[in-house]
């Protein structure tokens, strides 16, 4: 009788040691990763005065919760923190909802000058009208003092609404044809065939404008700034980081000013509580994340 051959596939002595230098590269890619992130961290539970002589890297050498407390006591932190869950909730459905809709009618393949779009659509994200027009214009259509200025301008990106179309013209047409042919109308066909194959797509764009609405402060220093109750969390950190800065770096000075914290001990907590509302949503959207990514983004 035959030997039966074996199923074990043999590796040579190259493929061990590209798997042995490949592990070691993405296990120092993840240290270099993570140090920032876990030495903020630290710092931002260590003694502000404390941790002016250095030397805290992955754990506090004084424990703390003075810099969290300086942070949290800031004036209208809670109001800028309803404001930005707002934006960031609001502005979220809304842009996934218009930019959704738009790649779908700009997807359909009897819809006239989709190339011309397209092409219009791609040139504004390379060219603005700059700060001042859009400041006036804002004004004009009375957007400035508004809460709607943080979710309105935002609601359509070319370069989301690409990515989304992208994805979509991938979706095999035999399934809207079949649709058709029951009856189905255009809406029918987006939100009960064509959206539940997007939930990837969608996922990623959703994260995209939920980072950026989260993150952003320059419009409410730009448009509300005079309006308390519009404030964002994020501008209220920026005003706390620039307050404390400006009163110097003297461990004494800080002490007598804000109860042992200083600039770095305090902008380490706040970078903490910005990030930290991004870094507990990612995991959930993780998975969809990388695969609307590479799929929506690629077209053979």
């Amino acid at each position: 009788m035959e030997k039966k051959k074996s199923s074990k596939i043999k590796t040579s002595g190259w493929d061990k040691a590209f798997v042995a230098c490949n592990t070691l590269f993405m296990i120092f890619f993840v240290v270099i990763t993570l140090y920032p992130v876990l030495n903020t961290l630290a710092i931002s539970f260590n003694d502000g005065t404390d941790a002016l002589r250095g030397g805290i890297y992955l754990w506090p050498r004084k424990w703390t919760l003075k810099n969290y407390t300086t942070v949290l006591q800031k004036q209208n932190l809670l109001t800028g923190a309803y404001i930005t869950v707002a934006r960031t909730v609001i502005g979220t459905l809304l842009a996934l909802a218009a930019n959704a809709i738009l790649a779908f009618i700009v997807s359909r393949k009897n819809f006239l000058f989709k190339r011309e779009l397209s092409l219009f659509w791609v040139i504004t994200m390379y060219v603005n009208g700059g700060m001042i027009p859009t400041f006036l214009l804002y004004r004009s259509i009375g957007l400035t003092n508004s809460f709607w200025v943080y979710v309105i301008p935002g609601m359509f990106s070319a370069f989301n609404m690409l990515v989304i179309r992208t994805y979509m013209t991938g979706i095999p047409d035999s399934l809207e044809e079949s649709a058709q042919l029951d009856g189905a109308g255009y809406t029918t066909i987006f939100l009960k065939i064509i959206s539940p194959l997007c939930k990837p797509v969608y996922a990623t764009v959703a994260l995209f404008v939920a980072v950026g609405q989260w993150n952003s402060w320059f419009d409410a220093m730009l448009y509300n700034r005079m309006s308390a109750n519009l404030t964002t969390l994020q501008y209220e950190l920026m005003k706390l980081l620039s307050s404390v800065t400006n009163q110097g770096t003297s461990a004494e000075s800080m002490k007598n000013a804000a109860g042992a914290v200083t600039p770095t001990s305090v902008r380490a907590a706040a970078t903490i509580l910005t990030m930290l509302p991004i870094i507990c949503l990612y995991p959930f959207l993780q998975r969809y994340f990388v695969t609307g990514l590479t799929i929506g983004g690629v077209k053979e």
